[in-house]
């Protein structure tokens, strides 16, 4: 995933082979961008940093500088892996790691669903087993899952019927936690599919994106590899938890049509509004984007 020759350090990015919220609108960076200043308006006015975790090309974090009003006091940094990407905003510090001890708003879209995690399957006897996995795909069960990860799913995921799977999120609450701690004071959001311990999937969501297309998860480094995300358990404690439908609701993003009258009075502006109105809509769909969870933790 990450290592020489490993899927996000190729050449296209992410972007070359599925589409997030980030892709599908300008809207979306917009919000953003609004949360930014509501953030900055709490801390009382300085300057403010925006982390864009997991920044793929920039895309969220070009997006979001454009939103905001000249002369707003912004330090953006984007964490990532891949190297810079040619003509990015100068203003953004391309950094591996984040920052320590900033104020402001961390914003991870899609990043926890890629933090490598183990996965354990019940064997016949319902003894959860981690899942073992050669270069071609092929699987089979290993060692029984002891400490900190047999305590995770027995408290988040617990396996009790022959067959049963669940990615072990322990990983993830640990990266979240780093992330968030560099924040001095601001807001933390982490923004993913994902589902709580009232509707787990009975055999787990491992699987592999490429151009566009569900495939099996190959680790090769030829796919995406990403399962959704236990984020009850990243939200324990502290966080918050809400549809991207009802964060975006709050943020202004909205996806009702423009009055018709406005066809009549000036048809520019309602072809405009209809086709925002239409981008909002995909972004706050149900069954869709709109059914991302954002968690949001206040530092």
């Amino acid at each position: 995933m990450y290592g020489p020759g490993g899927f996000y350090l190729r050449p296209e990015g992410p972007a070359g082979h599925f589409r997030t919220s980030v892709h599908a609108s300008p809207l979306f960076a917009a919000a953003v961008a609004r949360l930014l200043r509501t953030v900055a308006e709490e801390l009382g006015g300085g300057e403010v940093a925006f982390v864009d975790m997991g920044a793929g090309r920039g895309e969220l974090v070009t997006g979001v500088l454009a939103a905001l009003p000249e002369g707003f006091p912004v330090r953006a940094y984007a964490v990532e892996r891949a190297a810079r990407p040619d003509g990015l905003d100068p203003r953004v510090a391309w950094v591996a790691e984040p920052p320590r001890g900033v104020r402001g708003l961390l914003f991870a879209n899609e990043w926890l669903d890629n933090v490598p995690v183990e996965v354990a399957e019940a064997d016949a006897d319902g003894v959860p087993r981690r899942v073992l996995v050669r270069p071609d795909g092929t699987e089979r069960l290993g060692a029984p899952v002891t400490g900190a990860d047999a305590r995770w799913l027995e408290r988040w995921w617990p396996l009790r019927e022959p067959g049963a799977r669940a990615e072990v999120g322990r990983a993830r609450d640990e990266a979240w936690t780093r992330a968030v701690d560099g924040l001095a004071a601001g807001l933390a959001v982490a923004v993913d599919y994902g589902h709580t311990a009232d509707a787990r999937p009975p055999y787990g969501t491992l699987t592999g994106f490429r151009g566009g297309r569900e495939v099996p998860p190959v680790p090769d480094g030829s796919c995406d590899i990403t399962a959704h995300v236990a984020l009850d358990s990243c939200a324990d404690p502290g966080g918050e938890l809400l549809t991207q439908r009802e964060a975006l609701a709050a943020l202004g993003v909205s996806g009702a049509r423009p009055p018709l009258a406005l066809a009549s009075t000036d048809p520019a502006a309602y072809v405009g509004a209809l086709a925002r109105a239409g981008e909002a809509a995909e972004l706050t769909a149900r069954g869709g984007l709109g059914d991302f969870l954002w968690l949001r933790r206040r530092v």
